[in-house]
Formats: structure tokens, sequence, C-alpha cells
């Protein structure tokens, strides 16, 4: 996919007297109103200063948390962000009013300079900005005459408040919403550009270049709670990758698959035969945990190793062994190109974080040999944060959901209605 990226929308010309709506992703993790990771707001600097370097005005939109689109929340309110995105521009960033449009936040876009930000309130105030992706989710329903019009009464006011639009919100990219889609097509329609922020733009090179041309050896690592979640990355990756390694409580269900007794670890019932089914048929590129770091007790067990594939009907099996670990390790450390999505244990807790760090680890030195890691969001991103690896790698991804859809080969809307790139 090539998108439209703001170093080439205007042909990189100044951008004074145009105000840019840009779309962020500032769903950041609070404590309260303390910021506790502002990864999200970081990585969207680059966009924001390269568009106040250029003479816009810039007029932020974003989301936190799930309001329910009723109206103002304090709970849910942006100013936390706009605080901690002022020190890090060093610039005063104005917050808006509690409506997300109309006239006092026509008022406050109107009155920026060159440069000035304003950052708009949490966009999921409005019940407008929902509707759309409620309805794409199910191909059956058709938008109300009065969903229709709440939904093109927000679009148009958001376009109201600018001249041009750039998505810079990788991590709601699947996501058909207002700010997302219909806004985008609303400034192309008023003769504005829409175009990629350089975190998107970034997004998308590496995640289509590792499904669409990987150099090789291509290994991808998967882990989580559910197989069930990642069935459709799983079935779209197989037929790509040299190597699928599969940890965390999901390679229990086809460890159950295998015939392999799991103990008293979380298994997929509804899933084991589909599991035996993939396993006929993966051709031997599927690499399982052959050992095990388990406990009698969730809560107040002490961690034992098991060194054999199969488990105590008494365990429960919450890591990879190190068996195991060196195993995965190796095959990681031979790739040339590996995407990894999903821990490979309860890594939250030191006793059973080993086997993710490993996979982190193991990364992080293949990244040194020149080969490209990806590090699909979530909660690997927060682990290998965790381990302060996060700068060995080639890329860490923004958007769980996002990054794994698009892994998945699904489309991403909002994606497909920015401006295509001009022709080199």
């Amino acid at each position: 996919m090539s998108v439209l990226s703001i170093a080439d929308a205007r042909s990189g010309a100044r951008l004074d007297g145009r105000t840019v709506l840009v779309r962020v992703d500032f769903n950041v993790p609070l404590d309260g109103q303390e910021i506790t990771s502002d990864r999200r707001i970081v990585q969207a600097l680059p966009t924001l200063r390269h568009l106040r370097g250029r003479g816009a005005r810039l007029v932020l939109m974003s989301h936190l948390g799930r309001p329910a689109g009723k109206g103002y929340e304090a709970e849910f309110s942006l100013a936390p962000v706009a605080t901690r995105l002022s020190h890090l521009l060093e610039t005063k960033v104005t917050l808006g009013p509690k409506e997300v449009t109309g006239d006092a936040a026509v008022a406050a876009a109107r009155t920026l300079d060159a440069g000035g930000v304003l950052l708009l309130e949490n966009v999921r105030f409005a019940a407008g900005e929902t509707i759309a992706d409620k309805a794409s989710k199910n191909p059956d329903k058709v938008l109300t005459p009065e969903q229709q019009s709440t939904l093109s009464a927000f679009v148009a006011g958001l376009a109201e408040l600018g001249d041009d639009y750039v998505n810079d919100a990788f991590g709601t990219c699947h996501r058909k919403h207002a700010s997302m889609y219909g806004l985008a097509e609303a400034i192309r329609a008023k003769g504005g550009f829409a175009a990629a922020g350089f975190l998107v733009e970034k997004e998308v090179r590496f995640l289509h270049g590792a499904v669409a041309t990987p150099e090789r050896p291509f290994v991808a690592v998967l882990g989580g709670a559910k197989v069930s979640d990642k069935l459709k990355l799983i079935a779209s990756l197989l037929p790509k990758v040299d190597h699928l390694l599969i940890g965390g409580a999901m390679a229990y269900t086809l460890l159950a698959a295998k015939g392999v007794r799991i103990g008293k670890s979380r298994v997929e019932a509804d899933q084991v035969d589909a599991m035996k089914a993939l396993l006929a048929t993966a051709g031997g590129k599927i690499l399982l945990p052959s050992d095990h770091v388990a406990t009698d007790d969730f809560e107040n067990g002490l961690p034992v190793s098991v060194a054999t594939e199969s488990l105590p009907d008494s365990l429960l099996g919450l890591d990879i062994g190190p068996e195991t670990r060196a195993r995965f390790a190796e095959v990681v450390g031979s790739a040339k190109t590996v995407v990894w999505n999903g821990p490979m244990g309860v890594f939250e807790r030191p006793v059973y974080a080993a086997g993710t760090r490993a996979i982190a680890e193991a990364m992080a030195a293949a990244t040194t040999r020149g080969a490209t890691t990806i590090v699909g969001g979530g909660d690997s991103a927060t682990a290998v944060e965790a381990f302060e690896l996060d700068s060995a790698m080639s890329h860490i991804s923004t958007g769980g959901g996002a990054s794994l859809e698009y892994l998945e080969g699904r489309r991403m809307p909002p994606l497909e209605v920015l401006d295509p790139a001009a022709p080199r």
C-alpha cells in the first residue's frame, strides 16, 4: 500500500495560512490524571514538528478510553495529554472546549497563529465518531436516517476546523471512525490533501514489507492467551514464513491437539480439532514448547521447571522452559526478518518472564546482525519496553489490534481514503 506522505504533500511547500487537522493516537495509560507512559505522544512528535516547521496551524484529534459518546466525561478528558504535549513540543498546546465541534471549537481553531497547536477534546465524546465503525462490523446493518445525520453533522463540524488532513494514528487504522475515514474524504472534497504522517508511513512500510517481500529466513513468533484470537493471523502467515514459533497460553491448545498432556494449563477445547488440522498441514513449520515453567497454584504456587513436553496433571504452564528458550532463540537468531506478536508467558510476573525476555534478547541480537525485527504492538511492545530493549528493535508497532489486522491482510479503510503516493 502506497499513500501520500506529509513530506510530499503540496510538494513540500510551506503551509502558511493553512490549518491541518491531524488525527493522532494519544490513548495513553493513566493513573488518575498522571500519564504512566507517553510513548504514543512521543511517536507523533516528528509529524507535528514537521508540520509546524512548514508554518501550519495544527488542530489535533484523538480518543482516550471508551467514553459513552454522550458528551463530556471528565474521566476521559485529554487535559493531561495537552499538558504533557506542551512540555514535549516546548510550546503551548491549547485544549479545546468540552464540545468537540461547534462555534467554540471553530473560534479556538481560528485564533491559532502559524505553528500554533489546538488539541480537541476526546473525539469519542461525540456520538458521530463511532457510528460508522459499529455499522461496518455488521454487513447487514444500515445506518438509520438519524444515525446518518449524526455522522454527517460530526464530519462536517470537524472539516470546518481545517484545510488539510493528516492521519498519524495507526493504532486506530482498523476502525472506520469519523475522524479516521469520513473526515479524510470531506477534506479531499474541499480541495485539501489527505496524507499519512511519518508514524503511519513507517508502520505501513515495515508491516507491508514483512508480509509482502520479507528477506529470508522469515520467522514469526506468536504468543498470548488464546489461539482463537490468532487464527486468521496464523492462516495468513503460515504460507509465508519459514518458521512459526508459538508460546504463551495459546501453545497449550496446540499441544493438546498433538495429544500431549498439558496438566491444568489453559486450553480452548473448541479449537482442538482445528489445531489438529492445522498441524497436519503445517509442513513442520510450527515449533511448540518442549519444556515449561509451571506451578500448581497461579496465585500462591512456586514456579517449577518441567523438562518434558508434557505436564503433570497438577501443574499449570505459565512460561516456556530453558530448552525451548534456547531453541526459539536459535531460530530467531538465524532469521533475516522476524515478526513477534504476543508474550511467551505471564511476563508481568518476574518468575515467568524469562521466555518473553529470551525472545526480546534474541531479536535485539538479530537486529545487530542486520535482521529486520518487528514487534507487533500490544503486550509484546510493553514487554520490550519493560526489558529496556525497545531501542534495539527495527520497529515497534504502535497498534496492537491494527498491526494484527494488517498482518492478517485485512482491509484498512482509513488508509484507503488517503491520497495515493505520487509516482517516483
